[in-house]
């Protein structure tokens, strides 16, 4: 059950805002001052402190400093009977959620702290994946709640126990690098190497060399013997993304060390043995490529053992939220800057977005925000501004529309 800590020296005001907080089935705790307020913190440790402005024995908007000191995930919402623009804005730079009137606004009180609730077990999720950071490339790193990321999250498990090829499909930007990794991690072979080949960064002749190596003399400018990203991997996983744009002679090369686990280096007859898991991904269609003869059938099988498909993210907008504020904290722990607050309205913002270019997408756009706009509070103005100034160099210049359907429909119009 959640609890809410309320702060105030009337017993009857206290009385009142517990009464209708329980009814709303909350949990609540109670303290008359300051020091009572710290001490109920750590015994009770609530969620969201609901605390007035003027109190026997000190401010509340001070309180929220020493609240934030001894408990930074709670959230804290001060009232007051006498607002006034100084102490609200002093109170949100001290990292009050928000600051409210007394009586005009007892309405928006329920809805304001189902939202801090919300926002406080955020902060809980973020700070233990943040301290994970000796796991850093387990799944417990692949950030969402959704049903569709935690079913492709739950099969990536259950194949990672295993030696099994495993193949990774979805668009570009969601995370399949992430999860070959994760596999990598909490397999076996996690004390071994994780070697990464982008199958589309290298030319026919240099893609072989890269995977199998060569030998001194192999060709021109072959100075001297070179691993290749097999013998690097060995004993390990290696991750072979972009595979469809394999070209033939590496497709049967590559199917040559899943069948018999050895490979010949540019240049050597000698054949070399490998213990090496594979992971593929790629954002094409491979059944079509084998109908179409771009890719061998015969590899496509091997490869094609356990397919994990990754979500887009339009398909799990419900973790866009958890996303952009864990990009936040982690730009701002980055760059050595102060944690950056995102109001309300600019979340609901961004959870409108398209992005075709999925949480790669999200990624940059959060973290070029904060850095053009080198604000502690980014609001909807921040990130539309910023919208717009991509928008004017890529060429999609419509972004007045605020649905998702409209901005759909301005982006296969053009």
């Amino acid at each position: 059950m959640n609890k809410i800590l309320i702060i105030d020296d009337e017993v009857q005001i206290r009385s009142l805002l517990a009464r209708m907080l329980e009814l709303e089935g909350y949990e609540v705790c109670q303290a008359g001052d300051c020091k009572a307020a710290l001490k109920q913190l750590e015994i009770q440790s609530p969620d969201v402190a609901l605390c007035d402005v003027f109190l026997p024995d000190g401010n509340g908007v001070d309180l929220v400093l020493n609240i934030k000191k001894i408990a930074p995930n709670v959230e804290v919402i001060l009232l007051t009977a006498h607002g006034n623009i100084p102490d609200g804005v002093q109170a949100i730079k001290n990292g009050a959620f928000d600051y409210i009137t007394k009586g005009d606004d007892n309405n928006k009180i329920i809805p304001l702290i189902s939202r801090a609730v919300e926002k406080a077990k955020m902060n809980v999720r973020l700070e233990k994946l943040e301290k994970k950071v000796g796991q850093m490339y387990s799944f417990d790193s692949i950030l969402g709640e959704s049903k569709v990321l935690k079913e492709a999250v739950s099969l990536a498990q259950k194949v990672s126990v295993t030696d099994v090829p495993v193949l990774l499909t979805g668009e570009t930007g969601t995370g399949k690098e992430v999860f070959a990794q994760a596999i990598h991690y909490s397999s076996k072979r996690s004390k071994q190497n994780f070697v990464a080949v982008n199958c589309s960064s290298f030319s026919k002749e240099l893609l072989e060399s890269e995977m199998f190596g060569h030998k001194k003399g192999a060709f021109t400018d072959a100075h001297y013997d070179r691993k290749g990203r097999f013998e690097l991997a060995d004993g390990g996983s290696i991750f072979l993304d972009e595979i469809g744009d394999l070209d033939m002679v590496s497709q049967m090369k590559l199917l040559r060390v899943l069948q018999d686990h050895t490979f010949e280096s540019l240049g050597d007859s000698r054949p070399k043995q490998v213990d090496t898991r594979i992971i593929c991904a790629t954002n094409r269609n491979l059944p079509q490529m084998v109908q179409q003869g771009e890719f061998r059938e015969d590899l496509f099988y091997r490869i094609n053992l356990i397919t994990v498909q990754m979500p887009a993210l339009r398909e799990r907008r419900e973790d866009i939220p958890l996303l952009v504020e864990y990009f936040a904290r982690q730009q701002a722990r980055q760059n050595g800057l102060e944690p950056v607050e995102i109001s309300a309205e600019a979340m609901e913002y961004l959870s409108r977005l398209p992005y075709p270019g999925n949480v790669r997408e999200l990624k940059n756009f959060v973290e070029r925000t904060i850095l053009v706009s080198q604000q502690p509070h980014l609001t909807e103005v921040d990130f539309k501004n910023q919208y717009v100034e991509i928008a004017a160099k890529t060429g999609v210049h419509d972004t007045s529309v605020h649905s998702l359907e409209e901005i759909e429909k301005q982006m296969i119009l053009r």
